[in-house]
């Protein structure tokens, strides 16, 4: 019988015995960059509110809507310190584009710290002869991969010491119907804590080699401050978001009152003022954002298209979910977030448990 998996409701993460942390601001420190990123979604971020995000620590993951040449400009008169939390997303056209150029100037990915291959199916081979053609383009770029939904997919990454990020999870978000129409995926939870598991096993049996496991990012479905924080606790080194930054009233989604699209300004005093004000909020993969990337031949949408009520500002989640996220370390006396992440015991829990305290 094949083993049960678990998603994020079904788990509960276990205190410790005793804690030495008496309170959870002097006691916990918390780094300035949170172990959180945007999804590459042209609702969420673009160039106009990147510093949004970046200012407040958070790896900006930039859509595919934003073009190599618009990414280069921009990085000309960005902050160095900003720079190395920005990702430039790229498909396999995009990076036959950026190949042949390649030929004619050397310097093709001089200026590219981070890159994205954002295509849906992590599982290709495809993915790793380009991870391996970037690297030798440019060593020190850092590359994420994904999606994928197979722990020992990420052991083949792993093996390959070409990728430095791999998102996990197919079908779990707010905005992607991919498991739906497909059947194809994985409890984001299990898969966050078997590919954790793995890497944890992989490195013991392979201790005198000097292996760097790729960070693994939980990518798809966080629908709360505590499945964030689960994700962290099952062995996730970043939570990828996008709906839950949608919401926020800074997001890159249009705004929108009683149907009527307005301003950013606009929708800010209408917010303040207790208004309705809703957000545009769309999966990469439908038809309206492939045209938006420029494709010419459109495939069938695996994506959603939802208009959202603004919830908060971003500053408030962000305070929020700090708040959270230190008062769970100090259930679990941690002092560091290097001590949390997939060190958290837990317990399989009913759905009448879980029914009592979702209130």
């Amino acid at each position: 019988m094949k083993e049960i998996k678990f998603d994020f409701n079904d788990v509960l993460l276990k205190a410790k015995t005793s804690t030495i942390i008496n309170s959870r601001y002097n006691d916990i420190t918390l780094p300035k960059n949170l172990p959180l990123m945007t999804a590459p979604m042209d609702t969420v971020v673009d160039l106009n509110n990147i510093y949004e995000f970046l200012n407040r620590g958070i790896i900006v993951c930039l859509p595919r809507t934003i073009k190599f040449e618009e990414y280069n400009d921009f990085i000309w008169n960005c902050n160095p310190n900003h720079y190395k939390n920005i990702f430039l997303s790229v498909g396999f056209g995009d990076l036959d584009d950026m190949f042949k150029d390649l030929k004619h100037n050397v310097n093709v990915f001089d200026n590219i710290y981070n890159i994205l291959i954002d295509v849906a199916n992590g599982h290709m081979n495809k993915i790793m002869i380009y991870a391996r053609k970037i690297k030798k383009a440019n060593p020190k770029i850092k590359i994420m991969v994904g999606n994928i939904a197979n722990p020992q997919t990420y052991i083949w990454y792993m093996k390959s010491q070409v990728v430095d990020y791999i998102r996990v999870g197919i079908g779990n978000g707010n905005a992607c119907l991919t498991t739906k129409n497909t059947g194809i995926g994985y409890p984001n939870a299990s898969l966050i804590h078997d590919i954790h598991q793995a890497k944890i096993k992989y490195l013991k049996q392979n201790i005198n080699k000097n292996i760097t496991p790729p960070k693994i990012i939980a990518d798809g479905g966080m629908k709360e401050y505590v499945d964030i924080i689960k994700a962290l606790a099952l062995g996730a080194d970043y939570v990828m978001i996008g709906s839950l930054f949608n919401k926020s009233l800074e997001s890159a989604g249009n705004n929108y009152l009683w149907r009527i699209k307005i301003s950013q300004r606009l929708a800010e005093k209408l917010f303040k003022w207790g208004f309705p004000v809703k957000k545009y909020f769309r999966g990469m993969s439908t038809k309206q954002a492939q045209k938006a990337m420029g494709k010419k031949q459109l495939k069938t949408s695996e994506g959603v298209i939802r208009y959202r009520p603004v919830e908060y500002k971003l500053s408030s989640w962000i305070e929020n979910f700090r708040h959270y996220l230190r008062s769970a370390m100090s259930y679990n006396n941690s002092r560091t977030i290097y001590t949390f992440t997939g060190k958290v015991d837990f317990e399989i829990i009913t759905q009448h448990a879980y029914e009592r305290f979702n209130k």
